[in-house]
């Protein structure tokens, strides 16, 4: 991993425009809130949300809303109904259930979206994934697989894993073969599964916190069988918490976007104090923050912001079911503009203009 002169001044600043989505009165499904949007577009060019809503007893679904554009600027939706719901019994246990925080990145290369969620069952938060040809309709691949890999000493499968996310495009793997590259944040504490067992981290890693890791899977392989998408190999450490805004942990938002520097990577960083993984965090401050990534190599840091793009500081990110929270996970393009869209709060959705700094 190489970092440039962090004093370097960070190319993109994040602008806020506004709430584009809160809970509807009288809607069950909306209770607990609505956050942490996934977005695209369909053939005709529509933009959509695929908004995380949350029922009472932190039940979770995934929704679709048509993004409603007024003079270029995304400000409100439109509810089109529910898409994804926890049916599935790796999707829910006796204690908690759901399928949360949708990523989605559209695959030029397979003419598909890609989702990735968060599966709640019986064993905590996995990651999982799905696919569609038009946001509506998703096929489930199931959850995520991890090669074993003897130099890291370790099994990824057997921990929690979230934030996780595509690149739009293949590049090449560590071993030279053309894959898709996913972002994924992997949690060491086999405790919160199985009591005693402690953390346990890959051979190497110093630090315990939770990080960014970036995995592979071969084009070819998934373009012979869209199923090999959930077999992920090559595993690495991308980033880990540096700053004062991540003394916690860190993990990835919305899908790496392709800029004149490298990859642009939005991220959240956490401080305060976490429970753990069962329960819905009090105690916590999540903020902004982004790196960029070098084209070819992604697993080259190139620059990082060492303070917050966006950080917890209106009424609606500072008050809601989780307070203070900045919690970026899309990005779209809009006649020309890019605006990120991000949970408020754990409880509504705001969205932000991304400008070159």
């Amino acid at each position: 991993m190489t970092i440039i002169d962090k004093t370097t001044k960070f190319p993109y600043s994040l602008t806020r425009v506004g709430v584009i989505m809160t809970p509807e009165e009288g809607n069950d499904l909306e209770a607990e809130g609505v956050l942490n949007p996934a977005t695209g577009h369909t053939a005709d060019g529509t933009l959509y949300l695929l908004p995380r809503l949350v029922a009472a007893g932190n039940v979770s679904r995934v929704g679709l809303a048509r993004v409603v554009i007024e003079n270029g600027v995304p400000t409100g939706v439109e509810r089109e109904g529910i898409v994804l719901e926890p049916d599935r019994s790796w999707e829910r246990g006796a204690k908690n259930s759901g399928v949360e925080d949708p990523r989605v990145t559209f695959i030029p290369r397979l003419g598909l979206h890609v989702m990735t969620y968060v599966a709640f069952g019986p064993f905590g938060p996995r990651t999982a994934v799905a696919t569609s040809a038009d946001l509506r309709e998703w096929t489930r691949l199931g959850p995520a697989l991890y090669a074993y890999d003897d130099a890291l000493d370790i099994d990824l499968n057997m921990f929690h894993n979230k934030d996780t996310v595509f690149f739009p495009e293949p590049v090449t793997a560590p071993d030279g073969v053309e894959s898709f590259a996913v972002l994924h944040r992997p949690m060491w504490d086999l405790g919160e599964v199985r009591p005693g067992e402690g953390v346990r981290v890959p051979a190497g890693t110093t630090d315990e916190r939770q990080s960014i890791w970036i995995s592979y899977v071969p084009v070819a392989e998934v373009l012979a069988d869209i199923r090999s998408i959930v077999f992920w190999r090559n595993h690495r450490f991308l980033a880990g918490p540096e700053f004062a805004f991540e003394e916690l942990k860190i993990g990835g938002g919305p899908p790496p976007l392709r800029v004149d520097e490298g990859w642009l990577v939005l991220h959240h960083g956490v401080t305060g104090e976490i429970d753990n993984a069962f329960t819905q965090q009090r105690k916590v401050n999540y903020a902004a923050g982004a790196m960029i990534l070098d084209a070819a190599d992604p697993t080259i840091v190139l620059a990082r912001t060492s303070e917050p793009l966006l950080r917890p500081e209106t009424d609606d990110e500072i008050s809601g079911i989780v307070p203070n929270v900045v919690f970026p996970t899309a990005i779209e393009l809009i006649d020309g503009q890019h605006f990120v869209f991000y949970g408020m709060a754990d409880s509504k959705i705001g969205v932000a203009r991304l400008d070159p700094a």
